[in-house]
């Protein structure tokens, strides 16, 4: 019996205000569970299944899309394709520009040469200033691009390398050699170029 006047009393205590904010909460707990049974049970909505036609109209784009592509993709090819030719047919034009504008200090220089012996009462210094030109363009091509002579008398005879011109056997001989050099032969660095022309020396029988 205590109980309940202590319940009835502490009900009676509660202020109007406090009874509405209860109130109120109550209400909206309410409306949000009423919300959200209602999204659960709508159904979502299906795909529109497309017509006929509009599925051709899309296939139709789908291809014209595809067809632009490809376009672009041949034009761009096409345009790479002429600039490697273009590219390549310059490389090989000029390719030995640079040689050839170190060649002209040496032709040059025989020009002077040959201007002088029209002059010149002394053949040797012709001939000094003509191995001088020699020696400078040797060194050039020696030095700035590889090139270099081979082929001494002497020397063994290697096939690969040499071309024989006729053979001479020989006594004491346990080898071919090369006993004269008609032509020197050159390499540009490791490659052979030109082989040298010899007669060879072989073993006598």
């Amino acid at each position: 019996m205590a109980d309940e006047e202590v319940k009835q009393e502490a009900e009676s205590t509660e202020t109007p205000e406090t009874q509405t904010e209860s109130q109120t909460q109550t209400e909206e707990k309410a409306e949000a569970q009423e919300n959200s049974t209602e999204q659960t049970e709508t159904p979502a909505e299906e795909p529109k299944e497309l017509t006929p036609e509009e599925k051709i109209a899309e296939l139709e784009k789908e291809n014209a899309d595809l067809k632009d592509q490809l376009l672009r993709r041949a034009a761009d090819f096409d345009n790479y394709r002429k600039r490697m030719i273009k590219e390549k047919q310059e490389t090989f034009d000029y390719a030995n520009a640079n040689l050839l504008a170190d060649l002209l200090d040496s032709l040059d220089n025989f020009d002077r040469t040959v201007e002088a012996s029209a002059t010149a009462t002394d053949v040797k210094t012709i001939v000094d200033g003509i191995k001088m030109v020699k020696g400078s363009l040797v060194q050039m091509l020696e030095n700035k691009y590889g090139l270099a002579s081979y082929a001494q008398e002497g020397d063994e005879f290697d096939p690969d390398i040499h071309e024989a011109i006729g053979r001479v056997e020989e006594e004491g001989k346990d080898k071919e050699t090369l006993k004269q050099v008609y032509l020197k032969g050159y390499k540009l660095k490791d490659k052979v170029i030109r082989n040298a022309k010899v007669m060879v020396s072989v073993p006598k029988n």
